[in-house]
């Protein structure tokens, strides 16, 4: 994620705990809905994919915004 900022990601999940939060957060959303879109995990509805899209989303859209506000500093 973010790999044009890879620079401000390191430095961001080294000096902001909410940042890395939010990273890790992503990452793992991302990792459980690859699964399963690919059969790994069958208790998983469509709704609930669609919540953790939107998640995951919500998630992506506040760590581009830490990302362009240190940016811009």
């Amino acid at each position: 994620m973010f790999h044009e900022y890879r620079d401000i990601v390191t430095e961001l999940k080294t000096t902001n705990a909410h940042f890395k939060k939010i990273f890790e957060e992503h990452n793992e959303l991302h990792d459980q809905l690859d699964k399963a879109e690919v059969g790994g995990v069958d208790h998983i509805d469509s709704a609930e994919i669609e919540r953790m899209k939107k998640e995951k989303l919500k998630l992506k859209d506040q760590a581009f915004a830490m990302i362009m506000e240190h940016k811009n500093k």
